[in-house]
């Protein structure tokens, strides 16, 4: 039986965010790959990223307290003891993000802005055309699918270990409130 959901975690702003960069970052995607969604998208759509971000990071310092950095990006130590204790199934759940994941947020953060960047030097004067580049943004890009897969399969692994449901989290913000070893 799944715990009742009745904790408000994850507030509008961080959910919109989430769900926009995402269909951001899908857009720009199948507007390289022409299936669907033309490449004149490609662009706008990394502008929509860019701006999810700055505004995550923005959200990130000043926002609720489950969107704050300070509360779920944990020292590489605890991270790590965190990962010994996943890989030998006795990981405490979080109420918010667990220190794997608030690393992940921040490393899918920085590797879409560095994306997003490279992407709009190549529309500077200087960069126009600049092959190095395209082959920077190129590679960053399929570098951010594989930290997506391993986001997903975090999410996957995480929602069977502890019995909840965390994409359904991610849309209406609930989860289940803490209770014994949960870290809040």
């Amino acid at each position: 039986m799944t715990p009742a959901r009745s904790l408000r975690v994850w507030d509008p702003l961080v959910r919109a965010l989430h769900w926009s960069l995402a269909m951001a970052v899908a857009v720009t995607w199948l507007s390289t790959l022409r299936v669907g969604i033309p490449l004149a998208w490609h662009e706008p759509a990394g502008y929509v990223a860019i701006g999810c971000i700055a505004m995550r990071l923005v959200w990130g310092v000043y926002g609720t307290r489950y969107a704050r950095f300070r509360q779920f990006v944990r020292r590489p130590s605890t991270t790590l003891r965190y990962a010994q204790a996943v890989r030998q199934g006795r990981a405490p759940r979080h109420i918010g993000h667990n220190p794997l994941g608030g690393w992940m947020v921040l490393t899918l953060l920085a590797s879409t802005a560095a994306i997003a960047v490279s992407g709009w030097l190549q529309t500077t004067d200087r960069y126009w055309g600049s092959e190095t580049l395209e082959w920077v943004h190129t590679g960053l890009a399929w570098s951010l699918l594989g930290l997506i897969f391993l986001h997903v399969l975090g999410v996957i692994v995480t929602s069977r270990h502890h019995g909840e449901n965390l994409v359904l989290a991610m849309l209406d913000g609930r989860k289940a409130p803490a209770s014994g070893n949960d870290v809040a």
